[in-house]
């Protein structure tokens, strides 16, 4: 497996590592990397059983215990005997919980949940509450597991992604076929698929025809069918017959590590929710533990019969229910889930910050080609003047065309096929939002939309402002030579996606390079609220900054090169991972792998109940501890209402943060 494969399970912080450094500076963050000190648990990849071993042990002696106490007597259970009993069943739940405690302590973190536990729990024993000492320590130890459970499942979706690309594939070598490790097959190499075989690294199919799944990449599994050329990526399953696919990107660089690689980055990004819970825990947790010493010795001068036992008692009950671990596993644990339930459908969260804000989105901007129409392009009509060789023209405009990856270019040459090795091009140049320029047979081609022809004061008298297709104008020697129109066609979920934005409040936008005809037919049919053509890749930047500055927040989709600065302005840019550029990819907050619009309002509504399902646990986090503490205070409340308010508010709060796996969006 690659070094991004290898390495994600160590460098992931994943939610067990945030409930573990609670209260810790990024220099404790960084002291966990470099001297192998980690607070994160290493039982995710122990078996259930393991996992739960020490608190089967813990309980089994506790229980033990309390029948020697309360049901049926032992003479030599008594003294030392009775205590070392309880304090042997205390050390497999407790032992971990105080060198946590110790560690902490260790990286200027005073104030941890395992400070808080150990000091209850050893005030217990001081006390003589042995049983209670024990019990709180189990209960806290059996609530970690099944957060340690929790999280590992959250972390489910995204280690299926880990597990996509096989570590060897089958290699064409002077016509026989060896195995190599994946990482070592270099570009140009010819692999051979058989059937049920996933593909390892990006390529082009060799083979004629070839049906793929591609649910590693896209979250559908419906068969892909490939022809000749096409390009196929790492993680597709090749479903019927033996293929050969030439390699054209190295191993890591293949689309599916840069997933990889945003998957793995994904929970760096904080949102702001978790942020303020860790800077209020790392203030919470000292005020309570003054309190509780404030709640065991200020009665001494105000209580007439003050007992400095019974005092001591209520503030070990106060200490326990304090713990704020029900807040910090279950909220970076909803995020977690919400970017697992989100790769699940084939749409990639850079950050649980992305979940937020996508969940507060009023208006969607889009692009055209490529978002909301499938980017595959046929040539409708061709006009050439007759004064210029219509075979000579075409042949010249492929050739130029060919040195663009916009998908016009493949329509033209589909059209045309053609080209003449011996056709030299000189000073070639893209002019953004325009088009094509170079020199051909020394005289000059031009080949964009008419303002490159406008650009260049060259006339022309095609009336082509309501032509309904996208439309390539052609100038040569400095005169107009004519046209082709391209048609695109709608992405059959365009409609139902603006109809589901709509029904959320998200207002729709559309913002497009092509003309305004075009881009107006487009909006027309799907709906669309405001529609914008003819604008370059600045007059996008200016639309986005008006509505940002009008209507509130903005998220853009778009696909291509062009794209990536209004992507970067949006408060959320989505870019379309398929046929996405790799720029728009890189500049994108949040990617959507298959290029279904229908993932645009699905990714916002994993991000309102994400955000519903953190807020949910904040408030019963909040609600119970305030009513538990002010029953402990009062001395209402015993060590094991403590316990179940600490351990099962967690429980609870954890088991409402999964939810979102199970959703269905």
């Amino acid at each position: 497996m690659s070094k991004i494969c290898c390495s994600t399970e160590d460098d992931t912080p994943d939610v067990k590592k945030a409930h573990k450094q609670t209260a810790s500076d990024h220099s404790h963050k960084e002291h966990n990397d470099t001297d192998g000190h980690d607070h994160s648990h290493d039982d995710t990849d122990k078996s259930t059983f393991m996992l739960f071993l020490p608190a089967i042990i813990s309980l089994l002696l506790l229980l033990t215990g309390i029948g020697f106490d309360n049901y049926f007597s032992q003479p030599w259970f008594s003294g030392w005997v009775r205590t070392a009993w309880y304090v042997i069943a205390y050390l497999p739940v407790g032992l971990p919980v105080i060198k946590e405690a110790v560690e902490s302590i260790r990286y200027k973190d005073f104030f941890s949940e395992f400070f808080l536990m150990s000091i209850a729990t050893l005030g217990a024993f001081a006390i003589g509450e042995y049983p209670e000492a024990v019990a709180v320590m189990l209960f806290y130890a059996v609530g970690e597991a099944f957060q340690t459970m929790a999280v590992s499942r959250a972390k489910g979706n995204i280690k299926n992604l880990l597990d996509q690309r096989p570590d060897e594939v089958t290699v064409s070598q002077n016509g026989t076929y060896k195995t190599i490790k994946a990482e070592d097959a270099k570009i140009g190499d010819v692999l051979q698929l058989k059937p049920g075989e996933k593909l390892g690294l990006d390529g082009v199919l060799l083979s004629d025809r070839a049906s793929f799944n591609t649910s590693a990449l896209t979250g559908e599994s419906k068969p892909d069918t490939k022809s000749k050329g096409e390009t196929v990526l790492a993680g597709m399953i090749n479903l019927n017959t033996v293929t050969e696919v030439e390699v054209t990107a190295a191993y890591n660089d293949s689309k599916l590590s840069k997933i990889l690689e945003l998957v793995q980055d994904a929970t760096k990004q904080k949102s702001p929710t978790e942020l303020f819970i860790r800077k209020f825990a790392k203030i919470y947790t000292p005020i309570v533990t003054f309190l509780a010493v404030g709640i065991a010795l200020l009665p001494y001068f105000f209580v007439q019969d003050y007992v400095f036992t019974q005092w001591l008692y209520r503030a070990l009950v106060f200490l326990v229910i304090s713990c704020p671990c029900a807040l910090v596993i279950s909220i970076p644990l909803g995020y977690f889930g919400g970017i697992g339930a989100a790769s699940r459908n084939g749409i990639l969260f850079k950050g649980s910050n992305f979940l937020d804000k996508l969940a507060e989105i009023k208006n969607v901007v889009m692009d055209k080609t490529g978002t909301m129409t499938e980017g595959v392009f046929k040539v409708q009509e061709v006009v050439i003047k007759p004064e210029f060789n219509k075979d000579e023209i075409l042949l010249f405009v492929n050739m130029l065309e060919k040195m663009s990856t916009h998908p016009v270019a493949t329509a033209i040459d589909n059209y045309v096929g053609k080209t003449d090795a011996t056709i030299q091009l000189l000073n070639t140049e893209e002019i953004a939002g325009h088009g094509l320029k170079t020199t051909v047979n020394g005289k000059e081609l031009l080949v964009g939309n008419f303002r490159l022809l406008d650009k260049f004061n060259i006339s022309y008298d095609a009336d082509t402002a309501n032509m309904v297709y996208t439309v390539i104008a052609i100038a040569y020697g400095g005169k107009f030579a004519g046209y082709l129109t391209i048609s695109d066609s709608i992405k059959t979920d365009a409609k139902a996606t603006v109809q589901k934005l709509h029904d959320m409040n998200v207002k729709a936008v559309m913002l497009s390079g092509d003309k305004t005809a075009v881009v107006n037919y487009v909006a027309h049919e799907l709906a669309i609220d405001t529609a914008y053509g003819d604008l370059l890749p600045e007059d996008k930047v200016n639309k986005v900054k008006e509505i940002l500055a009008g209507s509130g927040s903005v998220a853009f989709v778009g696909d291509g090169v062009n794209d990536a600065p209004v992507i970067a302005l949006s408060d959320v840019g989505i870019a379309m991972g398929g046929l996405g550029s790799d720029a728009a990819i890189e500049t994108a907050d949040v990617v959507i792998q298959d290029d279904m619009p229908s993932k645009i309002p699905m990714a916002i509504n994993i991000g309102k109940q994400t955000k519903k399902i953190v807020w949910q646990n904040i408030t019963l986090a909040f609600t119970v501890k305030v009513i538990v503490l002010i029953l402990g205070a009062g001395g209402l409340a015993t060590m094991w209402e403590a316990v179940f308010a600490d351990v099962g508010v967690a429980l609870l709060a954890v088991l409402n943060a999964v939810r979102i796996q199970k959703m269905r969006f």
